[in-house]
């Protein structure tokens, strides 16, 4: 498990022991039905008790956020996750192999009361994970029990990937808030539904397409169970300004985000003057937080080659222009 962001390079035993009073303190927020800002590895997250449905309605006021869109639950460990939803092996396989990390499970809920009904959506399934970030653990450890979590942001924003960056944009409706330092990974967690004996990616991430057919083998088609992901409304991720995406060039007014070299100057934003994917998914949000703080007529993004993490930029990217549902 690595230790993220400013905390970088301490050990992780010493991080958590400065950081004991903060993390017992948001656990008993969350206890208390409050909301907490929490570091993971992809984003920072708003948090509240899964179980507790007027909490949850507290982060759907505070993120202005559809109650149709389920939520992530949460847990410290897979022992805990597996007393919420019933697993099969395929899922069991996923989580040894990626767990804690950025990736999510869907699959049949088996406690319902642990991850409560609006949580869910409604649905019968519910979306579970552990997340890598030592903070965030740490908090999920001391509650005791499943927190949801979508990005500390305002629906349809950008997602988070700095502690200033979140706390601008739901810290008012925080009881507490954690600094883990910039998120390494900085997309939002691949979703993958494993039900019926059937695994489906439902939304990539920074576990690719691939690393999951090594585990589980060839993907079936997401179908229906796309509405059991989070973050699959069209226009999602989105800053203030329009977003063009494949622009080989800006125009007149626009801000860019640059892949690759070459690319420089006033209200250009090089996602990763390298080519390197995963700078640019690390970079992503943040860019395009920075692009909008310039007032631009729109944001033109450059062509994202769609391989690997590629996938995954361009899902987020698309969104962000309100391109696909």
């Amino acid at each position: 498990m690595g230790v993220y962001g400013s905390d970088r390079g301490q050990g992780e035993g010493q991080l958590l022991a400065d950081r004991q009073a903060e993390i017992e303190a948001a656990a008993s927020a969350l206890r208390a039905g409050g909301l907490v800002i929490l570091p993971t590895e992809t984003v920072y997250g708003l948090g509240a008790d899964a179980a507790n449905p007027t909490a949850v309605a507290a982060i759907f006021e505070a993120k202005g956020r559809p109650r149709f869109n389920p939520l992530i639950a949460h847990v410290a460990d897979l022992e805990t996750a597996e007393r919420i939803a019933d697993f099969d092996q395929r899922a069991r396989d996923l989580a040894r192999e990626f767990w804690p990390g950025p990736l999510t499970i869907v699959a049949p809920i088996k406690d319902a009361s642990a991850v409560c009904d609006l949580a869910r959506a409604g649905l019968d399934t519910v979306a579970i994970r552990v997340p890598r970030h030592p903070i965030s653990r740490a908090v999920l450890a001391a509650f005791g029990g499943a927190v949801v979590a979508p990005s500390a942001n305002r629906s349809g924003r950008p997602s988070p990937t700095t502690y200033a960056d979140a706390v601008s944009e739901t810290g008012d409706k925080a009881a507490a808030a954690l600094d883990g330092g910039p998120c390494a990974v900085g997309l939002e967690s691949t979703v993958v539904s494993v039900l019926d004996g059937q695994a489906r990616l439902l939304r990539p991430g920074a576990v690719t397409r691939v690393q999951l057919q090594q585990i589980v083998g060839p993907l079936a088609e997401a179908d229906d169970d796309a509405k059991r992901s989070p973050g699959r409304l069209a226009l999602h991720y989105a800053p203030d300004a329009p977003v063009r995406i494949n622009a080989k060039a800006p125009e007149p007014g626009e801000a860019f985000l640059a892949f690759g070299g070459g690319a420089s100057g006033e209200g250009v934003f090089n996602l990763s003057p390298t080519g390197d994917l995963a700078e640019a998914a690390a970079n992503l949000f943040s860019y395009l937080r920075a692009a909008d703080r310039t007032h631009p007529s729109a944001i033109a993004v450059a062509p994202i080659p769609q391989e690997g993490l590629g996938e995954a930029i361009n899902d987020r990217l698309r969104r962000a222009a309100g391109f696909i549902g």
